[in-house]
């Protein structure tokens, strides 16, 4: 069975951080393009970073260049997403997704919320 569990989620003034983290179970997690994606209220789903181990890079959204850094612990299925200097624009529900190389695959986390407000 496929699951995507995040966690990590909360509420944080603005110049705080986060870390949010999705463990993986029930497919090759090593093998498939892992992503933060984030859906703010009205608007649609956007893609905030991907890591894949296979393809070897690691790529962000132009919002978050220099504040948020992917990352994936292999040995414990986990990727994580490390949000510094957040800002209330990065308020949004934050899903955790996997891609295989081929497309055919595509399995998604059942979101965790951040709220960023003073």
């Amino acid at each position: 069975q496929v699951q995507l569990v995040e966690s990590g989620g909360g509420l944080v003034q603005p110049g705080g951080s986060l870390r949010l983290s999705c463990t993986a179970s029930g497919f090759s997690f090593s093998r498939y393009r892992m992503s933060w994606y984030r859906q703010a209220p009205g608007k649609e789903r956007e893609l905030v970073a991907a890591i894949s181990r296979v393809a070897g890079y690691t790529n962000y959204a132009d919002s978050v260049k220099g504040r948020f850094t992917i990352s994936g612990d292999y040995d414990k299925n986990t990727v994580y997403l490390q949000m510094n200097n957040l800002k209330p624009e990065d308020t949004a529900v934050y899903y955790c997704d996997a891609r295989d190389r081929s497309g055919t695959y595509n399995y998604w986390g059942q979101g965790t919320q951040v709220t960023v407000s003073s």
